[in-house]
């Protein structure tokens, strides 16, 4: 199924990572793997207006440490701002170049992931589906995907298993991600548009989001997107979005130190009464009450 010679080029070619990520792992030369490319990376504490070409590979990228916001333009577009923690999943659009800048919080690392974009295109075929429709895998991937993040984690402490284990780990990653949008509908995961629109929930719950700029985001009017919305997930667009900062704010009163202030921070509630009053008409309890439980 998979033939070194899939791989065109190395990824990034000629592109200068000096002062911006020192490689800290590379299956190609750390474990003799030639089936797929994972590599480790430390990235710089912060980066302006940093060009990254496009890649002819399916490129996957996971952020395992620190935080950061990352703003990335595509093609001279209106820049979208997402905030990286460890967690995040990212699908590289093939052949999409981008420019970012970020400051990290905290030190940033990341896994990458490159399997040949020939690879992907047979499977699809095996598959007996339409080609891979790469847009809509990123779409939905930017949502999360505990699957996906398991695998892309274990493969760099997997360097003495060998190349079948790079290779296998790359087919079942491939075939899981191009079977993710035919598992039939599912709420928020029936269109697109709702997809997108919860991936990017996710991704800034803590910035202050508007309907307008949702529905913008993914490309509907206000009302064909609040209608669409509620007919995949049950919810309005703000009760779905709250529920997500109310399940963030749990997460994070439960499992940090963080002062309720910087919780409310966090979770895109402008200030720690507006959380607190959220938090008791969902939850039943005040925030301070709940982490004393």
């Amino acid at each position: 199924m998979f033939d070194s010679s899939d791989f065109d080029l190395r990824p990034y070619a000629g592109f200068d990572m000096a002062g911006v990520v020192r490689r800290t792992y590379c299956s190609w030369s750390d474990a003799g793997w030639r089936s797929v490319l994972v590599q480790c990376f430390a990235h710089a504490p912060e980066a302006e207006a940093l060009p990254l070409p496009g890649v002819a590979d399916l490129h996957l990228v996971l952020c395992t440490g620190g935080e950061a916001v990352m703003r990335t333009t595509h093609g001279g577009g209106r820049a979208a701002k997402r905030r990286w923690v460890s967690g995040r999943l990212e699908l590289m659009v093939p052949g999409r170049s981008s420019v970012r800048s970020y400051r990290a919080a905290s030190a940033l690392r990341t896994v990458q992931v490159h399997v040949p974009r020939a690879v992907v295109e047979r499977t699809a075929a095996e598959l007996g589906g339409p080609g891979p429709d790469f847009e809509a895998m990123a779409a939905g991937l930017g949502g999360g995907d505990a699957v996906v993040e398991q695998v892309v984690r274990a493969l760099p402490g997997a360097r003495e298993a060998g190349d079948l284990y790079g290779e296998s780990a790359a087919a079942f990653l491939v075939t899981h991600l191009l079977s993710r949008g035919r598992e039939g509908p599912r709420p928020g995961g029936e269109h697109a548009a709702v997809r997108r629109a919860v991936a990017l929930m996710r991704e800034r719950l803590a910035d202050p989001l508007t309907l307008a700029e949702l529905a913008a985001e993914v490309r509907l009017s206000v009302y064909h997107f609040i209608r669409v919305f509620r007919e995949a997930t049950g919810e309005t667009p703000h009760r779905y979005l709250t529920r997500l900062r109310i399940e963030e704010a749990r997460r994070l009163l439960a499992g940090t130190d963080l002062t309720v202030q910087r919780v409310a921070e966090r979770c895109g509630f402008s200030t720690p009464g507006s959380l607190s009053s959220a938090f008791l008409k969902h939850v039943g309890v005040r925030p301070s009450a709940y982490r004393k439980m």
